[in-house]
């Protein structure tokens, strides 16, 4: 396939330019500001993990690097139930299409529903993590809805990862409570697949 076969020129540099910039997000996310940006090798990848993740094991996996851009909150604004109060897009470079297919099952999926009950993050602890069917995606995708709580009580986080050739793509929207946000995080996730193909085939 030509897609598959361009995102073999796709380098690290490229991957910053395939994140989606503020003007492409849906409506309701023009109000948020960019929290935090930057490259994503798997040493961090591996320190925001659970207790398997490892540096080592994401490079057995095939993943080389990625680059994410988050969307959150600006200190006016408040945050009730309901509240969808970040949203984010990530472009992860793989060795080759078929290690995307195996990070999606064997890591995606797989431990967050092997981790059920565990800790994550600053004091969270992960109560469920449910799959959800995306739709309209030009080749495989997976989802989770993920639901944990805090000090400041529930967050769920709606998550879609998909492939174009050895390319992942996340989609990301959490929301304050319990609540499942699939039609954002596909606006979300659609505009990213789309994006990661134009770069891939040379566009700007």
């Amino acid at each position: 396939m030509s897609l598959d076969r361009a995102t073999f020129g796709v380098s690290d540099a490229d991957l910053g330019l395939m994140v989606l910039e503020k003007t492409e997000m849906p409506e309701e996310f023009l109000g948020h500001q960019v929290v935090r940006e930057g490259p994503l090798n798997n040493e961090a990848m591996a320190e925001n993990g659970f207790a398997n993740s490892t540096a080592e094991r994401f490079k057995q996996a095939g993943r080389i690097n990625g680059f994410m851009r988050e969307f959150g909150p600006t200190s006016n604004m408040s945050a009730p139930d309901g509240f969808n109060f970040l949203a984010a897009s990530v472009a992860h470079l793989f060795a080759t299409p078929d290690s995307v297919v195996g990070w999606m099952q064997d890591v995606f999926l797989k431990d967050f529903e092997e981790n059920i009950g565990e800790g994550v993050g600053e004091g969270h602890q992960l109560v469920s993590a449910q799959r959800l069917e995306p739709k309209n995606f030009f080749d495989e995708a997976v989802a989770l809805r993920i639901l944990q709580g805090g000090p400041t009580g529930l967050i769920s986080s709606t998550v879609i990862d998909f492939r174009v050739g050895r390319i992942l793509g996340v989609a990301f929207v959490g929301t304050v409570g319990d609540h499942e946000r699939m039609d954002l995080a596909t606006e979300v996730g659609l505009a990213l697949e789309k994006r990661i193909v134009r770069i891939a085939l040379g566009g700007g």
